[in-house]
């Protein structure tokens, strides 16, 4: 039985899965979007999702740690320096993933895994924007008083001449 195990296996035994998620963690960093199969984009979101929140703090304990993970000098130093102060504000929800369809050699789903950040589409439209809650607003004693028709209003004026 399998109580408890959450992460997808990939069909890899774990040495191999670790390397390929530490490799396609690192191509991530340093081209900030790769295209790869929608169960590898989740993997990968999961894998290094909690390494981004470790580089908002810049110590050598952190650095050590996702260097344990990603085993690439120059993605390490890439996602302390650049992506780090990108997404300084952020609280999470660094990746998204975006589905493309299906790969044409064996129909597997495709998607592409982006910082949300490095993509100028989104944010130019967001940019201007605060993103708030919305809630309803409530009616004054103006807005609430009922709104009288204009035949009455027309009567009013021609009983007042």
């Amino acid at each position: 039985m399998r109580h408890g195990k959450k992460f997808n296996h990939l069909g890899r035994k774990s040495a191999h899965r670790k390397a390929m998620l530490a490799n396609m963690g690192s191509s991530l960093v340093k081209h900030k979007r790769i295209n790869t199969t929608v169960a590898k984009a989740k993997a990968l979101r999961v894998f290094l999702e909690p390494l981004i929140t470790k580089s908002k703090n810049d110590t050598m304990h952190n650095r050590r740690v996702v260097f344990s993970y990603l085993r690439d000098k120059d993605a390490v130093t890439e996602l302390f320096r650049e992506i780090s102060t990108k997404v300084a504000d952020r609280p999470g929800g660094y990746l998204r993933i975006i589905k493309l369809g299906n790969r044409l050699g064996d129909n597997a789903d495709m998607a592409m895994i982006e910082f949300v950040d490095y993509n100028p589409t989104y944010n130019e439209e967001k940019a201007g924007k605060k993103k708030t809650r919305r809630r309803r607003k409530k009616k004054t004693t103006a807005e609430a008083a009922p709104e009288v028709p204009e035949s009455a209003e027309k009567s009013e004026e021609k009983s007042a001449e």
